[in-house]
C-alpha cells in the first residue's frame, strides 16, 4: 500500500491553537524560580551579576548571552528572558504545526505538548529549547530560503548546539539513500549496547569547551546527580519514530520529501546521540533529535490522504502511547 501526501488545502480554525498558545506563554514565563525547574533558579541567580559592555561575539550563544547580560541591566527581575523564550518556543512550534498541517493544527500542537521532552526544553534547557522551535519554523519554511536561513541563524545564535541538527539537514540534502540512514542507526545502537566510548572522546575532542564538559566523566555532586550510563528508557523512547519510520518508507512506501528530511535528521541526530550514550548530562545531548519527535512520530499519520490507510487508522493508539510514555515517565519512572 503506497501512501500519498494528503492535499493542504484545509485550514482549520487558529482561535483555539491561539488561546492555549498564549495561556502556555503565561503560565511557564511566569513560572517561580524554583529548583524545581531546573536551571531556571540557576538564571535567576545569575541575572544581572554581569554588568553590559556592549555587543560581544566572544560567547557561546551570541544572540542569547548578550540578550541575557543587556537586560540584566535593565530589569531587576529575570522573568522578562524567561517570558520571551517561553513565547519563541510555544509560539514558533505552533507556527511549524500550522504551517504543516493547517487542517490539524490543534491536534498536532497538543500531541508535541505531549512529549516527554517539551516540558523540560520549556522550563530548564530553555535556550536550546527556543532554538529548536525557531529552527522547527526554519524546517516548515524550508523552500523559501528568505525566510528559512534567517531563523536557522536565530536558532544557532540561541543555541549553539544547533550546530548539530543543521549539520543533520546538510547531510539528508546530500545523502538520498534511506538505507544508509537507518544502518547508521543501527550501528550506533550497537555501539552504545557494547559499551564503546570512542565516538564520545572522539567528539569531546572536537567540540568546544562546553560540549566537551558535557562528554566527559565528571565526578561532581551535579553530574552525580543525574542519570547516565546505559539508558534502555531513552532507547526506547527513541525507537519510536524509527519503527514508524521503518514501515512508513519500507512497507508503505510514502513519498514525501519534508518527512524525509525530517526522518534522515531525526535518525543521523539520535544516532549521535546513542554514540555518545555514556557521557554525563546525556539528556543534553538526546534533546537535539528529541525537539523534532513529536513530527517525526505522527507525521504520516496526519499526512497520508487515504482515511482508510492503517497509519491513519490507527494514530489514536499511537498519539495515547505517545502521551502514556510520558505520563509513566514522569509519574513512575521519576
Amino acid at each position: 500500500m503506497v501512501g500519498t501526501r494528503k492535499p493542504l488545502k484545509i485550514r482549520e480554525d487558529i482561535i483555539g491553537s491561539l488561546i492555549l498558545c498564549v495561556f502556555l506563554v503565561f503560565f511557564i514565563g511566569f513560572r517561580p524560580h524554583s529548583n524545581a525547574f531546573g536551571d531556571t533558579a540557576n538564571f535567576a541567580r545569575e541575572w544581572g551579576r554581569t554588568s553590559w559592555e556592549g555587543w560581544t561575539w566572544d560567547t557561546e550563544n551570541v544572540i542569547f548571552d548578550n540578550l541575557f547580560v543587556y537586560w540584566g541591566t535593565i530589569f531587576d527581575d529575570v522573568t522578562p528572558i524567561f517570558l520571551l523564550c517561553s513565547a519563541i518556543y510555544f509560539s514558533c512550534i505552533l507556527i511549524a504545526c500550522r504551517k504543516l498541517f493547517p487542517a490539524n493544527t490543534l491536534m498536532i500542537f497538543l500531541i508535541y505538548l505531549a512529549a516527554f521532552s517539551s516540558f523540560s526544553y520549556g522550563t530548564n534547557g530553555i535556550k536550546a529549547g527556543a532554538a529548536g522551535a525557531i529552527f522547527l519554523v526554519a524546517l516548515a519554511y524550508r523552500t523559501n530560503l528568505v525566510v528559512s536561513i534567517p531563523l536557522v541563524l536565530l536558532s544557532l545564535g540561541f543555541h549553539h548546539s544547533m550546530q548539530m541538527p543543521i549539520a543533520a539537514y546538510i547531510i539528508t540534502l546530500v545523502l538520498k539513500n534511506k538505507d544508509w540512514f537507518f544502518y547508521g542507526w543501527l550501528f550506533c545502537l550497537a555501539m552504545a549496547v557494547l559499551h564503546v566510548t570512542f565516538f564520545q572522546e572522539l567528539f569531546a575532542g572536537l567540540s568546544d569547551s562546553s560540549g566537551a564538559g558535557y562528554l566527559s566523566n565528571d565526578t561532581t555532586a551535579e553530574v552525580q546527580r543525574a542519570k547516565s550510563g546505559f539508558r534502555i528508557d531513552f532507547i526506547v523512547y527513541s525507537a519510536m519514530p524509527v519503527v514508524m519510520g521503518y514501515f512508513v518508507k519500507y512497507k508503505y512506501q510514502l513519498k514525501d520529501t519534508l518527512y524525509d528530511i525530517l526522518l534522515n535528521m531525526y535518525l543521523t541526530t539520535n544516532g549521535v546521540w546513542m554514540l555518545c550514550m555514556y557521557a554525563e548530562f546525556t539528556n543534553r545531548i538526546a534533546y537535539l533529535s528529541w525537539f523534532m519527535y513529536p513530527l517525526v512520530l505522527v507525521y504520516p499519520c496526519y499526512a497520508i490522504a487515504n482515511e482508510r490507510h492503517p497509519l491513519v487508522q490507527n494514530r489514536k493508539a499511537i498519539v495515547l502511547g505517545h502521551l502514556g510514555f510520558t505520563l509513566f515517565m514522569t509519574l513512575i519512572y521519576y
